[in-house]
């Protein structure tokens, strides 16, 4: 009897088993988005205009919010939750040790100083058992990352914010509608911010949003965002800086393509869900692959679908990134567009180990500032996470349906049975 044939991977010259063209960009742009563009691009104010205020209302609506304020990214609401939260020269403020920068770096922007807590590898979101040991005298908030649309346990990190008088912000950026025991992202926290980039839920070029149910925290995170006024663009404005402040405005015409957007965001998350499912199932049992993890009263946007793999699995030597690293470029060469979305835990980056954020030391020398070291060490489930991931996004997101998402998973199953074949990258010689 003979054996089946085991196929040829792409990488080494056997077919690709998705055709080109075949996966769709995100986001899809219909005459929703057209109507709503041309209108702004028609209309007399191309600043901070009509569009911008409706699209306040419309997301604090979508999102059960009192007050949101559209900005030109989601790193600039990040800046202004910090200084809402009254966050200042030597001040820390917890973080988790993997995120996207901006998460830590809005720390930074005003003379604050991270602290960084080690991850949860199952979740990959701030390990709320770690915290209290990083909380100091100095501790005056706590950003929470929803990391990849999957919510943190807000429950544990509120209640140990509370016993110790913390503020609570919450980095949504990827969050749009996630939920956790039925609440959404954004109303755990005393505030939280929202990205609209590329490749967010809600996409509408860049632009962000920061949202909050506290009026004074509202006001507060406004004067930041446009050159410290205390009145806005829309109402009479005297002209004069009361405090430091920034230009963190958004504009008619970005924020018109986000509303466009946002008329069908519920329809996008149904079929990023639906997405998901075919993958987590397609995938389950697959040897040497560790599929995404929700926990119980859980409820992910699906904004990516991050896999680890097991090199052990695979009898593969350290470092195992280099097998990761294979595998990764096998992937791609299937047609699954995929990648590593961080490739360095936050404490390794060189901001943060030079300690030099301003200049002369700064704000780790400045007065009232702690003498915080970052060791790359301390953080090993973090860093485990950034040897042995890497995720995919456009094939969850409409027009993508789960005809996409069974080529996806065969095709990672592809170069998981045949792994023998790969070929590692020598190691770099020192």
């Amino acid at each position: 009897m003979n054996e089946k044939k085991r196929p040829v991977l792409a990488i080494n010259g056997g077919e690709r088993s998705i055709p080109e063209g075949f996966i769709k960009n995100w986001p899809p742009i219909d005459p929703v988005d057209e109507e709503y563009v041309l209108a702004s691009l028609r209309g007399e104010n191309h600043t901070f205009g009509p569009n911008c205020t409706a699209f306040e209302k419309e997301f604090a609506a979508w999102n059960g919010n009192q007050y949101a304020i559209t900005t030109n990214s989601g790193t600039a609401a990040l800046h202004m939750a910090v200084y809402s939260c009254d966050c200042g020269s030597g001040d820390e403020v917890i973080v988790p040790a993997y995120s996207w920068s901006s998460s830590a770096t809005c720390i930074l922007h005003h003379n604050a100083i991270p602290v960084f807590v080690d991850i949860d590898y199952a979740t990959m979101n701030l390990d709320p058992d770690k915290i209290e040991a990083a909380i100091t005298e100095k501790t005056k908030a706590i950003i929470v990352v929803h990391l990849h649309g999957l919510m943190a346990d807000m429950e544990k990190i509120t209640r140990l914010a509370r016993k110790y008088g913390l503020k609570v912000i919450e980095d949504a950026c990827q969050g749009h509608g996630a939920r956790f025991q039925e609440k959404k992202s954004g109303h755990w926290g005393d505030c939280a911010t929202f990205s609209f980039n590329q490749n967010k839920c809600l996409c509408s070029g860049e632009g962000g949003m920061f949202v909050t149910d506290n009026r004074e925290m509202w006001e507060k995170a406004r004067t930041l965002w446009s050159f410290g006024e205390t009145r806005s663009p829309v109402e009479s404005r005297d002209y004069h800086a009361y405090a430091l402040g920034w230009m963190y405005r958004n504009n008619d015409l970005t924020a018109a393509f986000g509303r466009a957007q946002l008329t069908k965001l519920d329809r996008y998350l149904a079929v990023q869900a639906e997405n998901a499912a075919v993958l987590l199932e397609e995938l389950k049992g697959q040897p040497g692959l560790i599929l995404p993890f929700v926990p119980e009263g859980h409820q992910p946007n699906w904004y990516n679908f991050t896999l680890r793999i097991d090199p052990e699995a695979f009898g593969c030597p350290s470092p195992t990134f280099r097998f990761r690293d294979a595998v990764l470029k096998a992937v791609r060469a299937e047609g699954v567009p995929t990648g590593i979305w961080q490739s360095y835990i936050l404490p390794r980056m060189t901001v943060f180990q030079s300690r030099n954020g301003y200049g002369q030391g700064c704000p780790w020398i400045c007065p009232n500032a702690r003498n915080v070291i970052y060791n790359p060490e301390a953080y090993p489930a973090a860093q485990k996470h950034c040897e042995t991931h890497f995720g995919l996004t456009t094939p969850l997101r409409a027009p993508n349906g789960t005809g996409v998402a069974r080529k996806v998973a065969a095709a990672i199953r592809k170069v998981l049975e045949n792994a023998g074949e790969l070929n590692l990258e020598p190691e770099p010689k020192k």
